[in-house]
């Protein structure tokens, strides 16, 4: 026995030393341990939701929260057996939520180039979603081309992807532009505008708040797929079952389900409006 031990400075170092190894070879071992590993031992699959109708809605009464993204998320946890814990955060810093492990996934978030720099996608499409406009009732946009006219007005929040691509598609329409989605829908309300554009699931909760005009996809459709971040790891196991669960919730007609009963919690039928699949959004 070494005898210096025995004085009780020395015994304290010592066990806070190997504490301190013991702890640092914990955490080294669950760093490395895959995310999909974790949420099982965990029991709890952990999302991250944004503020952003009709994906994450947080009722302001109950502080609770539903919308699509919310509800695949339960899905998902439930084909895991494990309990669903959303984290609130914002589309900006998810990236950053993910690789500090503070959340598993993001769902509904786009797999943008500069996303891929930092975090992984799986390689599935979760739903899509596509340009489209809210038209006042007289006005039929069965085609971009029916909107390029002079006479027409259509409102687009500033600088957003859809300012950039109508300038290019409609360049003989006047385009309103306004610095926020809430102003670009007032003018829509007011008449100042013969209609707005946005990506279609913003236009139709815009239309179950104040239930004028129409929702309309002009063709050729302009429509897009949107995923879900996770962090990036060697083991795949997680991407490729996120992989399998979005085929078969997509395949299988259940994502569009989910979607049509998050509208009808808004009063809207969503027979009526245009679904979250390409197939549906291209007919």
């Amino acid at each position: 026995m070494n005898l210096s031990l025995q004085r009780p400075g020395m015994r304290t170092l010592f066990a806070i030393a190997t504490a301190f190894l013991l702890s640092l070879a914990t955490m080294t071992s669950w760093a490395q341990t895959s995310t999909l590993q974790k949420i099982k031992q965990a029991g709890e699959l952990k999302i991250g939701v944004a503020q952003g109708d009709p994906w994450y809605y947080r009722d302001p009464a109950t502080g609770t929260w539903t919308g699509l993204g919310f509800m695949i998320g339960q899905t998902i946890a439930k084909d895991l057996g494990v309990k669903l814990v959303p984290v609130e955060t914002t589309y900006g810093n998810s990236v950053a939520a993910l690789q500090a492990g503070q959340i598993d996934v993001m769902f509904v978030l786009d797999a943008t180039d500069e996303r891929k720099k930092a975090i992984d996608f799986p390689t599935k499409p979760l739903l899509w979603y596509a340009q489209g406009v809210l038209t006042k009732d007289s006005l039929v946009a069965k085609t971009w081309s029916d909107l390029d006219k002079p006479e027409i007005k259509i409102g687009v929040a500033l600088g957003t992807a859809t300012d950039r691509d109508l300038t290019k598609r409609i360049p003989q329409a006047k385009l309103e532009r306004f610095t926020n989605t809430d102003e670009t829908i007032a003018a829509f309300m007011s008449g100042r505008v013969d209609g707005i554009a946005f990506y279609h699931p913003a236009l139709v909760i815009a239309y179950s708040k104040i239930h004028k005009g129409k929702v309309q996809i002009p063709q050729p459709v302009v429509a897009l797929p949107t995923s879900a971040g996770i962090r990036r790891e060697p083991d795949t196991a997680f991407r490729d079952f996120l992989d399998n669960e979005f085929s078969r919730l997509y395949t299988s007609g259940q994502t569009q389900a989910l979607y049509a009963q998050y509208l009808k919690t808004k009063g809207l039928d969503a027979a009526t409006l245009p679904g979250v699949t390409k197939e549906a959004l291209e007919k």
